[in-house]
């Protein structure tokens, strides 16, 4: 997997000159040459070919997916770069692998021990060459947290010349001809060892670093590449997609845990955002973000930056939260086989349910208000919303949002010929233009009983004539074979029914491009009102069902 480190290599240089004191894992075999590989006949001839026609063949730097072929003396002379090149990004590709660290100049605390007071310390990540940009920039990031971590402790205290010492003193004291029992000396002795150990298994491991520089500064460090793969089976998510997804929230989104609160407790480290934990206080699915904040007593922006870090580390998801109005259905590639560890967490989570047999009923799309029986006991109902909860945090359902298309159907066209479509559309913009107190053919088919209604919701006294040339300006985004359609509606003679769908129409709502909650929050309408226009117009108005694709990417894997 190329999110995984193959190395990390720790360099030093100074005036006495420059050295590798420590890298891991160091088990590692210095020949590319497998180990069942045939022994070569010594007796054979070799074949000479023309060296001008031989292409030579790629050589190979990893092994097993660790770091291989590379001697100390070479790493520590790739690494210890000139001052010119310290504090900023060292990338360098040798073959197959990838360097990228962020070297650091050091002002030595105890200058009686360098004359010139000065120390390059350089943090070495190896990677897969084939690692992408996003995965480079993040172990670039990583190398210059630890520099400026380093810079800050040799400051206070010396830190890093005291574990400069005591790695020379391993690699001096008659270790040369064993590299390796030189290194284990040095995990055993040195803390900074210690925690470039424990860095690279964390990276291997959950992708989540979490150590202690010199047993004081916490570094915590995310590999988002990493990390959301064990809630998405193996999905690389990259930090754009994240950040993409940051960017688009909507006081109306809702946050989903996706471990339980003590555990994120537990990882905040006791410099921890306070807010943070305030916020967790607060925290229920079935809270929307402004909701949150307001219990929290935080800023909207604020409980959006917090949302965003749990996000970014694989804590929490971003939904819309759960009320009785939101349609559910099974993922395509939700985990249900009967030998499916997630059929037995379900059964000890919930006494005497069953899997299958619950999420059997959101093979069609579902809504929670149609699961909801009013009859029900509240326990009941609390814990059908506990079962959805549990559903949404393994990724067995998506929600389903009704998005809107405006769209001219075939039958309104088939009722009349082209011609007399075209004859209808002239007429009216004769009429329309000579001033006379005619309405449109559309509207001389209403009944008197439909036509004394609708002009009693009109809010101002004005002629057919003049209720008609608004109506036209309301429409004059349409075109004509447009416009002639709209007015056989018969809601379309309703001005404000009329107003509202003309401006949705403009601002391009009914392109397929926005889910009703979103046209609910941004044009301040109540479901109901948003409702009743889709059914009035509903001749013109087609609605589908499909996932929100702002948070998709963490819907299912």
């Amino acid at each position: 997997m190329e999110v995984n480190p193959l190395s990390i290599i720790l360099v030093k240089s100074d005036s006495k000159g420059d050295r590798l004191l420590f890298r891991y894992p160091f088990h590692m075999q210095e020949k590319n040459e497998p180990s069942n590989a045939r022994r070569r006949n010594p007796y054979t001839l070799p074949i000479v070919d023309d060296s001008l026609q031989t292409i030579p063949q790629p050589r190979s730097n990893i092994n097993k997916c660790q770091l291989t072929g590379f001697t100390d003396e070479v790493l520590s002379s790739l690494f210890a770069v000139k001052p010119e090149l310290c504090n900023r990004k060292f990338e360098l590709k040798v073959n197959d692998v990838r360097f990228v660290s962020h070297p650091t100049l050091l002002q030595l605390r105890k200058k009686q021990l360098d004359t010139s007071g000065c120390l390059l310390i350089n943090v070495v990540f190896a990677l897969q060459a084939l690692a992408t940009h996003s995965v480079v920039k993040c172990y670039h990031d990583l190398s210059k947290l630890m520099g400026i971590l380093l810079e800050h402790e040799e400051t206070r205290c010396g830190y890093v010349n005291d574990e400069m010492q005591v790695m020379m003193t391993a690699h001096d004291d008659g270790y040369a001809s064993n590299p390796d029992a030189a290194f284990l000396t040095i995990l055993e002795k040195s803390i900074l060892a210690k925690n470039l150990k424990k860095m690279y298994e964390d990276l291997c491991g959950t992708g989540l670093v979490n150590i202690r520089i010199n047993r004081w500064i916490p570094l915590n460090f995310c590999l988002p590449q990493k990390v959301h793969q064990w809630h998405l089976q193996g999905k690389l998510v990259e930090p754009e997609d994240i950040d993409r997804c940051i960017k688009s929230l909507r006081p109306y989104h809702s946050l989903l845990l996706l471990c339980p609160v003590q555990s994120i407790n537990d990882f905040i480290s006791l410099d921890g955002s306070p807010s943070l934990k305030r916020m967790l206080t607060q925290y229920s699915p079935l809270k929307n973000l402004q909701t949150l904040a307001t219990d929290s007593d935080l800023t909207p922006s604020h409980i959006f930056d917090l949302t965003a870090h749990l996000v970014y580390w694989a804590r929490a998801t971003v939904i819309y939260p759960i009320c009785s109005t939101n349609k559910y259905v099974i993922a395509p590639e939700a985990s249900l086989h009967l030998n499916s560890p997630l059929v037995d967490k379900f059964s000890e989570l919930f006494q005497g349910m069953n899997l299958i047999r619950a999420i059997s009923e959101f093979s069609l799309p579902t809504s929670l208000g149609q699961k909801c029986n009013p009859l029900h006991h509240p326990s009941q109902q609390s814990t059908l919303v506990q079962m959805i909860i549990w559903m949404l945090q393994n990724h067995l359902l998506l929600q389903l949002h009704t998005y809107i298309q405006f769209m001219i159907a075939d039958q309104f066209v088939a009722n009349q010929s082209e011609s007399e479509s075209i004859s209808a559309t002239r007429k009216m913009r004769t009429e329309s233009e000579s001033g006379t107190s005619t309405i449109s053919e559309g509207l001389e088919s209403k009944s008197e009983a439909e036509t004394k209604n609708s002009s009693e919701n009109f809010s101002y006294n004005s002629t057919d004539e003049d209720k008609h040339d608004y109506h036209e300006e309301l429409l004059l985004d349409f075109t004509d074979e447009e416009r002639s359609i709209i007015f056989k509606i018969p809601a379309s003679n309703n001005t404000d029914d009329l107003r509202l769908f003309a401006r949705l129409c403009r601002k391009k709502y009914f392109t397929g491009n926005h889910h009703i909650e979103e046209i609910m929050y941004l044009e301040n309408l109540r479901r109901s009102q948003l409702l009743q226009l889709l059914d009035k117009f509903r001749d013109v108005l087609i609605t589908y069902e499909t996932e929100d694709p702002t948070i998709a990417m963490f819907s299912c894997p």
